[in-house]
């Protein structure tokens, strides 16, 4: 991407028009990245931009034959597809790194093949590069950017984020670190729901993932249709919030192309990139949550507070601790789809920060999670008023929290 690139790719997502989804496609991988950040921005873009934007999560160009074969021998060739009976050359999913197709292996399991569709590590990194000089820019122009949204930490959690993804190595660990916290677990809390698909690391490398094949649904697919029930979404942050707030290890991209739900069960999808929170962070983020759901707003700001890095004086807490009260006067018992929850968390780091506070770049990994899950229940029952509903589960975790 040029700057002059930059500059139009930032006038496609804030533009009058609905955001064409084509053309930041053809940006490249980090125009699309950026592009699929924004979709959880409803804070500032608003729900229909944000939906518009959210097409990028499953809407992507699939290889052309030419460039399929190639990739296939970079895989292995003819001694790779030796290995199943059957393999479909048109893909069944498509993201933006990778390409899925369906396979048989001549033992008979029916499975997936994953294809990183080309190097794109050389130019993803040249980007990044340019957009940290563009920040670093404006950091210096307006230095409360450091911290309100702070800008250069997104781009390093793209960057982080996206290098795992171009190597499919990264996701074959992530899955097995997520099913050895299952397994180890599961004993002690309810995971009943959570799933694993078999892994076939012998037949997978940087650039070819081969795992079970799951007959299953994703969640934006569901969403879509309108088939997918809130109930089922509690269950989903049942899971989830598990690994966040009492492992502090989690699935680090839950939007809503990487959940699969099937015959009752959940799966975790592209999981090269796992979330990490230090205890501070994992512990007093879950009591903020826990006091905020029970619309304890002085309590909810004591352990903001504790999260931060650096600590306010007496009266510049009082003048915080006032202002965050205001903050939330509109949320009580109010549903998502009057006040999002992703506005308020985005609006109460900003005051923080306003405030003298500072939060580690680690924590973006666990607001990003429940930004997804706001956005995905603004999306299926935008009446529900999410954290009341969500208090059941904040009690089990609770009996869990170290």
């Amino acid at each position: 991407m040029s700057y002059l690139d930059f500059l139009r790719l930032f006038q496609i997502i804030f533009g009058s028009k609905s955001p064409d989804l084509d053309r930041i496609q053809e940006l490249g991988l980090f125009a699309v990245k950026v592009g699929q950040v924004f979709a959880l921005r409803i804070d500032f873009l608003g729900e229909e931009r944000c939906r518009a934007l959210s097409g990028l999560y499953s809407r992507q160009n699939k290889l052309p034959p030419a460039d399929l074969d190639l990739l296939l021998a970079n895989a292995g060739g003819w001694e790779f597809l030796d290995n199943f009976s059957e393999f479909q050359r048109e893909p069944f999913a498509v993201a933006s790194v990778g390409q899925v197709h369906r396979a048989r292996l001549r033992s008979g399991e029916d499975v997936v093949v994953k294809l990183v569709k080309k190097d794109f590590r050389r130019s993803f990194e040249q980007d990044i590069l340019k957009a940290e000089r563009i920040f670093r820019v404006a950091q210096w122009a307006y230095p409360r950017l450091r911290g309100v949204a702070n800008p250069l930490s997104v781009i390093h959690e793209l960057r982080a984020m996206t290098l795992n993804e171009l190597d499919l190595r990264n996701e074959v660990a992530g899955h097995q670190l997520l099913e050895k916290i299952w397994l180890e677990s599961r004993e002690t809390f309810d995971l009943s729901l959570l799933s694993f698909a078999r892994l076939y690391p012998e037949l997978s490398g940087p650039s070819v993932l081969v795992k079970q094949f799951v007959p299953g649904r994703s969640a934006d697919e569901l969403l879509e249709e309108g088939s997918l029930t809130y109930d089922k979404l509690l269950e989903l942050f049942h899971v989830h919030g598990f690994y966040m707030f009492v492992k502090g290890t989690f699935h680090g991209d839950i939007h809503p192309g990487n959940v699969i739900f099937e015959d009752g069960k959940i799966y975790f999808i592209d999981t090269g990139f796992i979330g990490r929170v230090t205890d501070r962070i994992r512990v007093n983020l879950f009591h903020f949550f826990d006091h905020l759901s029970q619309f304890d707003y002085p309590a909810a700001a004591y352990y903001l507070h504790a999260m931060s890095s650096s600590s306010l004086g007496e009266k510049a807490y009082a003048v915080f601790e006032q202002k965050f009260i205001a903050l939330y006067a509109d949320f009580t018992e109010m549903p998502v789809g009057r006040v999002s929850l992703t506005k308020k968390m985005m609006d109460t780091i900003k005051l923080g920060v306003l405030s003298g506070m500072a939060f580690e770049e680690g924590m973006f990994d666990i607001i990003k999670s429940l930004m997804y899950m706001d956005g995905m229940v603004l999306r299926c029952n935008p009446q529900a008023v999410l954290l009341k509903d969500l208090r059941p589960f904040i009690q089990d975790f609770k009996a869990q929290i170290a």
